[in-house]
């Protein structure tokens, strides 16, 4: 075979026992020059155990590794770094070392040993902090930093090492989802800019199909599908291996795959306080799913929308069996999705808004809402100011509702206002 025909990433027949439990079975997996894999599976799958066995961070009971056609055993450890490299799910914090000195260590595999610091490594890592959002905070210490910003600064360490095989172990993680996407989507520039290879451990089938060639789906240890995205993602396989029901739909603009889980209804006893009221919430972020909660668990009969599929609120409305109005990710709200909004918000007896981010996409869920809906509650957080990405138009409204509504401060406050909800004030509950 010749060296431009070999697997980037060849692993074969991996096997990894503890004791007498097999954490994983005679896995294999290639992945080629500029591709990216990844390897799928709920918690406990073996997605981290192959990542680990694949480094030789824990011992193989069988299988061999080969990084462009060379044992990975046989090469040292500097040669190693330089092949493959690693971003861990989770890493220590240890000494709060600024930002600079932090991502360079990606460039140690690359400097002579015992020489001074090299103008070059210090470049590089300026340049990869400003391409992740950290330009003009290189003194900062990493203790400063949120979840995210570490795992961000995790991966800015590791494109440093400029390695041609990249191991991420869910790289995702603590992120949201606009994070989530831009993480995955500067990976997929680097393959396709520079060849690079990538595995990548995903716990999320929907986000792995969005931007892998191909998935590897684990499942007790073993191999239970791999293929094309269109070819893997399905009901069954979801069912089988997730245990979730789920609807298979195809992305218009894109033609990629996703499915749409449900679960059964999660009721709650109903509490004096919610005496059968509707309670809709505007929401959208991530900014409804403490409400949400929060509201199903006192009784409440709740709705939410408009907010896009696979964010945080419409998956909390899934989880919870929460009627809700839901548009594509990225689109804009359309007319149906608008006029099924309206129709949530005319259907209920109160009206939450939470305090969501609003740009020029997502504007009409408060310009849908009337004034002169009779009971209403704004959830504030920092202010409207730190939310309105709709160039003053989100502040126009909220001053619009906020001068009919009651603003609260958190979900304890808006409990507390709706448990003393009179209930004359919204007449009998009915099963609309």
């Amino acid at each position: 075979m010749r060296a431009d025909e070999r697997p980037a990433l060849a692993a074969t027949d991996l096997t990894v026992q503890y004791r007498e439990t097999t954490a994983l079975a005679h896995v294999s997996l290639e992945a080629r020059k500029g591709e990216i894999v990844a390897l799928a599976g709920p918690n406990g799958s073996g997605k981290t155990t192959f990542v680990r066995a694949v480094l030789g961070l824990i011992p193989r009971s069988s299988g061999t590794v080969e990084v462009g056609g060379v044992r990975l055993e046989t090469l040292d450890l500097v040669t190693r770094a330089r092949a493959i490299a690693w971003m861990p799910q989770e890493e220590a914090l240890g000494d709060n070392v600024p930002l600079l000195e932090y991502v360079q260590y990606g460039r140690y595999a690359h400097s002579p040993r015992f020489a001074p610091e090299r103008a070059a490594d210090r470049a590089t890592a300026r340049r990869i902090l400003s391409e992740l959002g950290f330009g003009g905070r290189e003194r900062s210490g990493i203790h400063e930093l949120s979840g995210g910003e570490r795992q961000r600064l995790r991966l800015g360490r590791v494109l440093a090492q400029e390695a041609p095989v990249l191991l991420l172990d869910e790289p995702t993680s603590h992120l949201d989802m606009g994070y989530q996407l831009e993480l995955l989507e500067r990976v997929r520039r680097l393959v396709r800019s520079q060849g690079t290879t990538v595995v990548a451990a995903i716990h999320d089938l929907n986000l792995a199909a969005r931007f892998a060639d191909r998935i590897v789906v684990l499942h007790h240890g073993r191999t239970v599908a791999e293929g094309a995205p269109s070819a893997v993602l399905a009901p069954a396989l979801l069912r089988d291996v997730w245990g979730v029901v789920a609807d298979l739909r195809r992305d218009v603009r894109t033609g990629l795959p996703y499915l749409i889980p449900s679960l059964p209804t999660m009721a709650a006893p109903p509490s004096p306080a919610a005496r059968g009221l509707r309670v809709h919430v505007v929401g959208g972020g991530g900014a409804a799913a403490p409400i949400l909660r929060a509201l199903v668990e006192d009784g409440y009969r709740v709705t939410v929308g408009a907010v896009p599929l696979f964010d945080t609120d419409s998956q909390t409305a899934e989880e919870l069996g929460i009627a809700a109005a839901t548009e594509l990710p990225f689109a804009p709200l359309s007319p149906e999705v608008r006029a099924r909004h309206r129709q949530l918000i005319a259907e209920a007896d109160i009206v939450v808004v939470a305090p969501f981010p609003v740009g020029p996409g997502n504007l009409a869920n408060l310009e849908d809402v009337p004034s002169e809906h009779p009971r209403m509650y704004l959830v504030e957080s920092a202010g409207a100011g730190t939310r309105d990405f709709a160039g003053g138009a989100a502040t126009r409204e909220l001053g619009r509702l906020r001068a009919h509504a009651t603003a609260l401060d958190g979900v304890p406050a808006l409990l507390r206002a709706l448990s003393a909800t009179p209930r004359a004030a919204h007449g009998e509950p009915n099963d609309r």
